[in-house]
């Protein structure tokens, strides 16, 4: 009897030393992405698709990931009316070059536009498990024409400049 009393004893005294796990819930607000929504440039109401796009972020080896699953270069690609980009989190700024048409075999229908966007951040505590995310707010960007061949967005307004979430559309393009 003594044996199952001291069994248990050093049982209950190993369970009250254990500390729950730090483990980070997937759906804990991490460092939100620059979300971007297109436009008919004729109908600024009408959201806009936009033919295989390929972002690529400047001396970056690889291009933004749209499509996990793809086992190819289509990962890279979009069709989609509104896309959300990460921004760096150790510099303020951020250029990224937009491929619209990417791939086509029609050379005259690929157009780029390279824009950077600077912003100011700012490190917010999520929790021990979770650690920092960063806010960003949005100042400025500046639009280039990297192959001289005519911008394809034509219009570029912040809608939001704080970009705390994911599920608002911080710039509106209008092509």
């Amino acid at each position: 009897m003594k044996k199952i009393i001291s069994f248990l004893l050093v049982f209950a005294f190993g369970l009250s030393s254990c500390e729950k796990d730090d483990i980070c819930d997937p759906d804990t607000p991490t460092t939100p992405r620059l979300v971007i929504t297109f436009y008919d440039i004729n109908n600024s109401t009408l959201r806009k698709r936009v033919n295989n796009l390929r972002v690529t972020g400047k001396d970056q080896a690889l291009s933004v990931v749209f499509n996990e699953s793809a086992l190819d270069d289509t990962k890279y690609l979009t069709s989609a009316d509104s896309i959300a980009i990460p921004l760096r989190t150790d510099t303020d700024i951020t250029t990224y070059t937009f491929i619209n048409n990417y791939g086509s075999t029609n050379a005259s229908l690929v157009n780029s536009d390279e824009i950077n966007f600077v912003y100011s951040r700012q490190n917010s505590y999520v929790s021990r498990a979770c650690g920092f995310k960063t806010i960003f707010n949005l100042s400025a960007f500046q639009r280039t024409d990297p192959t001289g061949d005519g911008v394809w967005m034509q219009d570029i307004f912040i809608i939001n400049p704080n970009i705390e979430l994911e599920n608002e559309t911080h710039i509106k393009v209008f092509f």
